[in-house]
């Protein structure tokens, strides 16, 4: 499917972060971030605070307007007098303007429970902005009617946007706060994430969480009917994490502080309804040499190699999930075959019919990596039953002995001149034929397509030395296009490894020769 490129207006976000970001000077963007993403929730915070003191005259209740009680009970935060944007906007011209935002911040997580541990903390005094710049930063910010629709969730838009951009300028090596959108939206829609225990073991800026609820909305349901939790190892994401929430007005239990989800499980008995998870790539030295050996997640498999976390990440999910749990994730493709300790492991899952769908997903989508990644779905209960989802039923036919692959690496539209994302008619194409694919009647409604998807048996994933390489198994016309680009890029670079290595030892046996017939060289 050939790439389109999508035409876009100037947003309300994309206006905000171009007078932002002229503002930046010499700070670097991982800091930066938190200091623009903690003022646009103070402004938004004192945005709700006014609007509910504003309730509260009109119902002449003027002498409760400075106690807490009135404002937590509708969920909103209760800021004193030089934690509101006010008094931050009429002081924005003053010599300690940074020391007064981050007494600010530090008064409102002080007075609320909710946000402990969520706001920057003394990030404007200990960066030494400039204070010209950081007040015009204000006066940007205060441009920002963060109440005007809520419907179009301004807020949130500016921040989902803010992360987005702040992930692309980190670039490669960095940005691991964020998962475009896109990704974490078909994610949503292949698990269907509706009710019951949403998990994240490494939940970044909390987007999955974010796209859940949003997903939740869109199919009328409710997010009472979901409960949240999620880990963060750094210490600033988590902080982002839980801005992010509580924009939103979405509670969530991360954990009591930042923390390892290996070394320092903050979930131990949790059993999930749904994980959707997009943990680090091929993470090296995960554990020590004689660390995590006798851990209970990785009961019934090998335990994974210290050299890459990636088969660590897998069977830490699956040890999460309840009985008819479904998780998915995102993976480097190396996942897909290979390693003699992560085969046995893919090896088991695959015997034990976890492993329901393997999608590729096309290259350039992340901005941390160009490589192809893929999405894994796994499935604690792929046979034969009837489940309601949005109060419809859905009718299961038993899948323990098949996977479904798909391959979307000639999907997408480009953007940002040099990244792609999925459309809504692509992720809407993928999801009807998983979907499809599930049903008693899939005969009828599912069928394999060349160079798209593909329904493969056990015998076939056996026969193939249980590969997940989706090119082994979906049909191409053209015979080249089978190839699965990464691991030939890996071929290719051994072979000219070696090809260099041979060249040296010619070298060596010439120099060697000519210093025998007493050549100094």
């Amino acid at each position: 499917m050939a790439k389109k490129k999508v035409e876009t207006t100037k947003s309300i976000e994309e206006t905000l972060w171009q007078s932002c970001d002229k503002l930046r000077g010499s700070v670097d963007p991982s800091e930066y971030k938190h200091v623009v993403l903690g003022l646009i929730f103070l402004k938004f915070a004192s945005d709700k605070f006014e609007e509910r003191k504003a309730e509260l005259i009109a119902e002449g209740k003027e002498k409760y307007v400075e106690m807490k009680d009135f404002y937590n009970m509708k969920n909103v935060f209760f800021l004193e007098e030089i934690s509101r944007w006010t008094y931050i906007s009429k002081n924005a011209k003053q010599n300690d303007l940074a020391l007064k935002i981050d007494t600010a911040l530090h008064t409102i997580e002080k007075n609320n429970p909710a946000l402990k541990g969520a706001l920057p903390d003394n990030y404007f005094s200990r960066l030494g902005l400039d204070r010209t710049k950081l007040a015009s930063l204000v006066d940007k910010i205060n441009e920002i009617n963060t109440l005007e629709d809520e419907e179009q969730d301004i807020i949130g838009r500016v921040y989902e946007y803010f992360l987005r951009k702040f992930a692309i300028k980190e670039g490669k090596g960095k940005g691991e706060f964020y998962t475009p959108k896109t990704i974490v939206n078909l994610m949503a829609e292949l698990i269907e994430p509706y009710k019951g225990i949403i998990y994240d073991p490494a939940c970044g800026s909390g987007g999955m969480f974010v796209q859940s609820i949003k997903f939740i909305e869109s199919h009328q349901g409710s997010k009472k009917e979901v409960s949240i939790y999620g880990q963060e190892s750094s210490p600033t994401t988590y902080k982002l994490a839980k801005m992010n929430l509580a924009i939103r007005g979405i509670s969530a239990n991360l954990g009591e502080k930042h923390a390892d989800t290996f070394s320092n499980d903050q979930h131990k008995d949790l059993k999930a309804d749904f994980i959707m998870a997009n943990p680090p790539f091929n993470q090296k030295d995960w554990r020590g040499e004689n660390e995590l050996i006798d851990d209970p997640r990785w009961k019934g498999y090998d335990v994974p190699p210290k050299s890459n976390a990636n088969y660590g990440w897998i069977l830490n999910m699956v040890s999460k999930l309840s009985e008819n749990g479904v998780a998915g994730f995102i993976l480097a493709n190396g996942a897909l075959s290979g390693g003699s300790e992560e085969y046995k492991i893919r090896k088991k899952l695959i015997e034990n019919n976890l492993i329901e769908a393997v999608v590729i997903i096309p290259r350039d989508t992340f901005y941390t990596t160009d490589i192809s990644v893929t999405l894994w779905i796994i499935n604690r209960n792929k046979k034969e039953r009837t489940a309601t989802i949005n109060d419809q039923a859905k009718n299961y036919r038993n899948r323990e002995k098949e996977v479904l692959f798909m391959d979307l690496r000639r999907w997408g539209s480009e953007y940002e001149k040099k990244f792609v994302q999925l459309t809504e008619e692509d992720i809407s194409k993928v999801a009807v034929h998983y979907h499809n694919w599930q049903q008693k009647d899939w005969e009828t409604t599912y069928k394999n397509i060349p160079e798209f998807c593909q329904s493969v048996d056990f015998d076939t994933l056996k026969e193939n030395d249980f590969s997940l390489v989706p090119s082994k198994y979906i049909e191409f016309v053209d015979a080249d296009s089978s190839i699965d680009f990464d691991t030939e890029m890996k071929r290719i670079q051994t072979d000219f490894k070696e090809l260099l290595k041979e060249e040296k030892q010619s070298q060596d046996q010439l120099i060697n020769a000519f210093k025998t017939l007493g050549y100094e060289l």
